[in-house]
C-alpha cells in the first residue's frame, strides 16, 4: 500500500520539481544540474523496484511478530495519529543510526552526495537500505499492536512530507519551525559545514532533535555547504550506490584483529583506517 501511495504522488512530486527548477532558473540556474537531476531519477528509480521487492519479502516477519503483539490496537483515528508520531519517534533513531554506524552510513550516503540541495534530491535514495536494516526499525511496532499494513502506510506518508523539505525557495516557516521538520531544518542537515554535520535527523516532527541534543538551527551568518566532506565525483547511479560499501569493506579487510573489524563495520563512519583517504563524514 505505501509503495503504491508513493507512485500516486509521482506527478505531484514532478509538477513541484518542474515548478522549483523553473523558478531558479529566473535566479539561479546553477540550483539545477541536468546531470544531476538524471542521477536522482534513476536511483529514485532503482530505489523504488528494490523497496518494493523488500517489503513483499519482508512484511511476513512484521505479520509473524504481530502475532506475539502486547495490545490489541483498534483502527480508530487516534491510533492511526499515534502510529503516525510512533512512527516518526522510530524514523528519527533510525536516521541517526544512518549517520552514525558505518554499515547504515554506506547506504545512506547516497543521499547526501549531492552538491546541490533541490526536491530532486530527496529521489537520491539506495537500493541497499533493505541490506543495512531500515525495516528493523519499525519491528517494534508492530510488536506493540499496530496492523504491519498501517505501518507500511504511514511510513510512506511520513517519506512523502519529507519530499518537501528539500528545497532552498523556501524560507522560515515561523512557529511551524517549532514543531516541524521544515527546509529550514533539513537545509541543515544537508550541509557539510562542520556546525552542521549530524544534526537534525527529524522526519516530520523536530522535536526528537529537540529532546535529544541533535538541534542545530540554520544561520544566516554561515551559509550551508552540500554534499560530503570527502566528495564523490560522479553521477554514475552505481558508483554512487556502492562506493561506500566498497570503502567499507576494503578497510574492514586490512583492519587488525575481530575487534578492529567489527569497528570498521558497525562504528562511527570517521573510523577508517586512513583519515586522510576517509575524513569525516556529514
Amino acid at each position: 500500500m505505501g509503495e503504491w501511495l508513493l507512485l500516486a504522488l509521482a506527478p505531484v512530486f514532478l509538477g513541484f520539481v518542474i515548478w522549483e527548477a523553473w523558478y531558479w532558473r529566473q535566479r539561479q540556474p546553477a540550483m539545477y544540474s541536468w546531470r544531476d537531476t538524471f542521477s536522482n531519477a534513476a536511483l529514485a528509480l532503482m530505489h523504488q523496484g528494490a523497496d518494493a521487492l523488500a517489503w513483499l519479502a519482508l512484511i511476513g516477519v512484521f505479520w509473524w511478530l504481530h502475532q506475539f503483539r502486547l495490545f490489541e490496537i483498534p483502527t480508530t483515528w487516534w491510533t492511526i495519529a499515534l502510529l503516525f508520531v510512533a512512527q516518526d519517534f522510530c524514523y528519527y533513531w533510525f536516521h541517526r543510526a544512518a549517520h552514525r554506524i558505518r554499515w547504515c552510513w554506506a547506504s545512506h550516503v547516497t543521499h547526501h552526495s549531492s552538491e546541490r540541495l533541490n526536491l530532486s534530491t530527496a529521489f537520491r535514495q539506495s537500493i541497499t537500505y533493505p541490506i543495512s536494516g531500515m525495516w528493523l526499525f519499525w519491528l517494534p511496532l508492530a510488536w506493540l499492536g499496530f496492523s504491519p499494513t498501517h505501518i507500511v502506510l504511514v511510513v510512506a506518508i511520513n517519506l512523502a512530507f519529507q519530499f518537501f523539505v528539500h528545497t532552498q525557495a523556501v524560507g522560515r516557516l515561523g512557529w511551524l519551525e517549532h514543531v516541524f521538520n521544515t527546509p529550514s531544518h533539513h537545509r541543515v542537515h544537508h550541509a557539510s559545514n562542520g556546525r552542521y554535520i549530524d544534526r537534525n535527523y527529524a522526519g516530520v516532527l523536530i522535536v526528537w532533535d529537540k529532546l535529544f541534543g541533535t538541534f542545530e538551527a540554520e544561520d544566516a551568518s554561515e551559509p550551508c555547504r552540500y554534499g560530503l566532506v570527502k566528495p564523490v565525483r560522479s553521477h554514475n547511479p552505481l558508483v554512487l550506490t556502492f562506493h561506500e560499501w566498497g570503502d567499507m569493506l576494503r578497510d574492514t579487510w586490512r583492519a587488525r584483529g575481530p575487534k578492529a573489524r567489527l569497528g570498521q563495520l558497525f562504528g562511527p563512519p570517521e573510523r577508517a583506517l586512513s583519515q586522510a583517504d576517509h575524513p569525516r563524514q556529514p
